[in-house]
């Protein structure tokens, strides 16, 4: 052999066992490459007992709410709020030209003028008349007559001084401000549209007073007791709390077939959401309802662990070569931070709740201990 090779070829031996031994840790994936495998951590569904609790879909609103309208008609000439901004009580929101009731209220003013002067001049007449009569230099007749002038120009001026209020009361509505503290939600109309009595041109909302709106069947409502809890959990933030019942509708007459219960959010609770959200509510019911299938056919997951893609929902389940697998499964009502899977899942399969890295189908995972 040849000396000088020889360094050579124990650096070429070496290599090979290095990079053998970096091989080991990788698995062979689908492509015929290897790949990390990814830790997960597994469960199996939860037959928890739901036969006592009770579903409802429900929206967050504000507690207070207020559609900003004008009494008058006439071309909005400005309006001084924009949506997201918070206004105070009392703070002016929009004017509505009001040039014609200006000259109506110059008008009242000039009629009271008039009917001003009128019943100085009766109350004149009707002064010297009494002296007249007194002294017997006037007839109980003519006392009359001029005692009738003045409180006719009495009542006149009285008339008119009510015709001022009401114009000015008009003028207040082409000066609307907010009813009360809050945010702005919505702004329909803009400067120089036509604003119409009852037609609203902003909404506001009370700033902090949030609440939850849900409806429920005759057949629950029996079961759900004011004061009572509620969880209310709202995917979109992904956020479980507890709410407190607060109002029950007693009559479902307007709101087709459905009543109408309020759900308080707590004031610690109440960062990240917002009016509109979406929420599901559980409330746990005092006796089992009639209508709800037995606790142990049911088949809850995490809500977590569902995968949403489009318009289809699913999981990862575990093959048997050790890789992911992505099983589309058809679910049910949610309890909680539970959902119901109806289809697509075994009673007893094991499925991932967490990986500590991506998964995709085929990837080799290692199931944590």
């Amino acid at each position: 052999m040849n000396l000088n090779k020889a360094p050579l070829l124990i650096l070429a031996v070496i290599a090979t066992a290095l990079l053998h031994s970096c091989s080991n840790n990788k698995v062979e994936g689908k492509n015929g490459l290897k790949e990390n495998p990814v830790t997960v951590t597994v469960a199996t569904p939860g037959n928890d007992d739901i036969s006592g609790g009770i579903n409802a879909s429900g929206q967050v609103e504000a507690v207070q709410t207020a559609n900003i309208s004008t009494r008058v008609m006439g071309y909005i000439t400005k309006v001084y709020v924009n949506i997201g901004d918070h206004v105070k009580q009392g703070q002016l929101v929009f004017t509505v030209n009001s040039t014609d009731i200006l000259a109506k209220r110059a008008q009242t003013e000039a009629m009271i003028a008039q009917a001003d002067a009128s019943l100085q001049n009766a109350q004149k007449d009707y002064d010297r008349f009494t002296v007249l009569y007194n002294q017997q230099s006037a007839s109980a007749k003519e006392l009359d007559n001029v005692s009738l002038q003045y409180k006719a120009a009495k009542a006149n001026l009285n008339a008119a001084r009510q015709m001022r209020n009401e114009v000015n009361a008009q003028l207040s509505y082409t000066n609307v401000t907010a009813p009360f503290s809050g945010v702005v939600t919505q702004k329909m109309l803009d400067a120089g549209s036509m604003a119409t009595p009852g037609m609203p041109v902003v909404t506001i909302e009370q700033s902090g007073g949030l609440q939850v709106s849900a409806s429920v069947g005759e057949s629950q409502i029996a079961s759900i007791k004011q004061g009572g809890p509620a969880m209310l959990n709202i995917k979109s933030i992904n956020k479980l709390i507890t709410g407190k019942i607060i109002q029950i509708s007693q009559s479902s007459q307007s709101s087709g077939g459905q009543y109408i219960i309020k759900i308080s959010i707590p004031e610690s609770e109440k960062q990240q959401i917002y009016s509109g959200m979406y929420v599901n509510v559980n409330i746990p019911a005092k006796e089992p309802l009639r209508n709800m299938e037995a606790g142990n056919n049911n088949i809850l997951v995490p809500v977590e662990s569902i995968i949403n893609k489009d318009q289809l929902t699913g999981l990862y389940t575990i093959s048997n070569n050790n890789t992911a697998l992505l099983r589309w499964v058809r679910l049910g009502k949610n309890f909680g931070n539970k959902v119901e899977v109806l289809s697509g899942l075994a009673k007893n399969e094991s499925f991932i709740v967490h990986a500590d890295g991506r998964l995709y189908n085929g990837v080799p995972v290692i199931i944590k201990k």
